[in-house]
């Protein structure tokens, strides 16, 4: 319960534990930046750290440590730490993962691999996008694409594409609208707006699934 506590005052007051970081560690929050959003999307283990709002934090104590820290350098570095990430993700769960499914662990079988590599065949692209934009399933959705044998070029466009879009967004949103008083002063409000947001993609893109599946049984 404690560790949970912990994990939400992280996420929370994430500009409070970046500012005391970059004030301890100067140009060196570069480095542990970098770790955190690699870690974030490229260890299937890891989804509990801070992903949108660490971004957003970092573009605002970009603005307020302009000595320190870049908008641009930060959106260059950490952009290569996202598309790394979903790399590194997408491989263990291809070399990992079809190994899981032929030991016929519960849950995990042959017939679900083959419909994983289905479902990625047909909307890989959009969800490795989409998932950039979702907390824990960001983690996780690299690692289910190896899994299901999602051509690697394919995915790697995709995630190029997501991954400049994420932390540009993010980024460049927190350097020019994070330390405006409003959102200074309700921070952790903010925060939980973007995790909100965050999630009206994929609850879109399951109203109308459900939609599509009722009109086609409809008729």
């Amino acid at each position: 319960m404690e560790v949970l506590k912990d994990l939400v005052s992280l996420v929370l007051h994430v500009d409070q534990h970046l500012a005391e970081i970059v004030r301890q560690f100067g140009v060196w929050t570069y480095v542990i930046l970098f770790g955190i959003v690699f870690l974030e999307t490229g260890i299937v283990l890891t989804p509990f750290l801070p992903g949108d709002s660490l971004l957003f934090a970092a573009g605002a104590l970009a603005a307020a440590y302009p000595e320190t820290l870049d908008p641009v350098h930060l959106f260059v570095l950490l952009a290569i730490a996202a598309i790394l990430g979903d790399t590194a993700n997408y491989w263990i769960g291809h070399h990992l993962g079809p190994r899981v499914f032929r030991e016929n662990v519960r849950f995990l079988n042959r017939e679900n691999l083959m419909r994983t590599e289905a479902f990625y065949e047909k909307h890989g692209g959009k969800t490795i996008i989409i998932a950039r934009f979702v907390p824990i399933i960001r983690t996780f959705a690299p690692f289910v694409a190896g899994i299901g044998s999602m051509a690697y070029g394919r995915f790697l466009a995709f995630n190029v594409i997501g991954g400049l879009i994420w932390t540009g967004g993010f980024i460049f949103a927190g350097y020019y609208f994070g330390n405006l008083p409003v959102v200074k002063e309700n921070f952790g409000l903010v925060i939980v707006a973007i995790i909100i947001l965050s999630l009206l993609p994929p609850v879109w893109e399951y109203v109308q699934h459900r939609r599509q599946s009722a009109a086609a049984d409809a008729s």
